[in-house]
């Protein structure tokens, strides 16, 4: 049996502003693509399919294409809820999609009933694990702790005990939502800690054939059978080194045979620049990032003025911009800087530790004129309640 794993696509998400659903649209078209041209029989999404639980309408359009099209192939599907999903939502219908070869699974209530599909060696059972909230499950499911080992070892129990119901034969893959320890995460995912405990071990997973997670950006082999896919694009910075694309799997009569990651298309790229204003905008290098997204940092002594306009026009795509000058600044607490000082040299020592330089007469007339609209008016009638 062939499986493609893929997940956290978080359609709907733009990235500093950007409208991102073209590029994600893009990834679709690809993973058809990859489903007809490598024949997979089944496509794992370990989760987060949108990026908030109410999500916009036009994501709602491009999952629903998304799904449509995959019904329509030879592979069927099967989807889990993510931490960024709604259960409910996302899991609407599901009884009746399940005809169509497109299996969500969103309860905790399904933990421990799996797909059951056949390929020429015999069956392939397929766990798929919703994102388990151990504050929601620790009543109902009785859990040892309230952390997330707690919520992935009580299901891990109920996949354990369906399979221990079953041929020898059968193969286990087994999706799962969640940090699991050995990952290193991103900037972009979400913090899933419940008390500061979200990791999970690695050897919750021991004896299935396959483990397709979800949650972390990354792609990650955190052993030869349990895997994350990582992000389809890059949703941060941090990911701008990042390969995103998917794992293309195999399973043999005795489990999971080869693995190979197939990368997806990078409608734009990231990049990430450091230096001085002028170097930048001068450097025969920095060509190769004109039609990339760029986030900048610049370690000018003094913040250049217009440095925004001026980087986009050699980099029309920069979204992010920062200052390092060349040993920081040495900044006393507020109230410190504050004491005993009036509010005009306040804010003129404001734009000048900002800036590194010192305001102009202009600004800083303009600053005293806003620091004098701001002030208690002494001629206003002071409001006495009666009684």
């Amino acid at each position: 049996m062939r499986i493609l794993h893929t997940s956290d696509w978080h359609l709907g998400r733009s990235f500093h502003r950007e409208d991102l659903l073209g590029h994600q649209g893009v990834f679709v078209d690809h993973l058809l693509d990859v489903v007809e041209r490598e024949r997979v029989d089944v496509v794992v999404v370990s989760g987060d399919v949108y990026d908030r639980a109410l999500p916009h309408v036009d994501a709602v359009h491009l999952a629903d294409e998304a799904f449509a099209r995959l019904a329509a192939s030879p592979a069927r599907v099967v989807v889990t809820s993510g931490n960024h999903d709604s259960a409910q939502r996302l899991g609407f219908g599901s009884r009746l999609i399940d005809a169509s070869g497109v299996f969500i699974r969103t309860s905790a209530a399904t933990v421990g009933s799996p797909v059951l599909l056949e390929d020429e060696h015999g069956p392939v059972a397929i766990h798929g694990l919703p994102y388990l909230d151990p504050r929601a499950l620790a009543e109902p499911w009785q859990l040892a702790g309230r952390s997330h080992q707690a919520a992935l070892d009580a299901a891990m129990m109920r996949v354990r005990a369906d399979l221990a119901t079953r041929s020898r034969s059968t193969r286990s893959v087994v999706m799962a939502h969640a940090f699991v320890a050995g990952a290193e995460p991103s900037d972009s995912e979400r913090d899933i800690s419940v008390g500061g405990v979200s990791r999970v071990a690695t050897s919750s997973f021991d004896g299935i054939d396959y483990v397709a997670l979800g949650h972390l950006h990354g792609r990650h082999t955190l052993t030869e059978s349990v895997r994350y896919s990582g992000s389809p694009l890059a949703y941060s910075f941090s990911e701008a080194d990042h390969r995103k694309g998917s794992w293309l799997v195999d399973l043999d009569a005795h489990g999971m045979a080869h693995a190979e990651f197939v990368e997806a298309p990078v409608p734009r790229r990231l990049a990430r620049i450091s230096g001085e204003l002028e170097a930048l905008l001068a450097d025969p290098r920095l060509e190769v990032h004109q039609d990339a997204w760029v986030q900048a940092t610049l370690t000018d002594p003094a913040r250049p003025r217009h440095a925004m306009d001026r980087l986009r026009a050699r980099f029309p795509h920069t979204l992010v911009l920062g200052f390092a000058p060349p040993g920081g600044t040495t900044s006393t607490t507020p109230s410190a800087r504050a004491a005993g000082r009036s509010d005009h040299d306040v804010a003129l020592d404001f734009v000048a530790e900002l800036r590194g330089a010192p305001a102009t007469s202009a600004e800083s007339a303009l600053l005293r004129e806003a620091v004098d609209a701001c002030c208690e008016d002494t001629d206003v009638d002071v409001l006495v309640g009666e009684g």
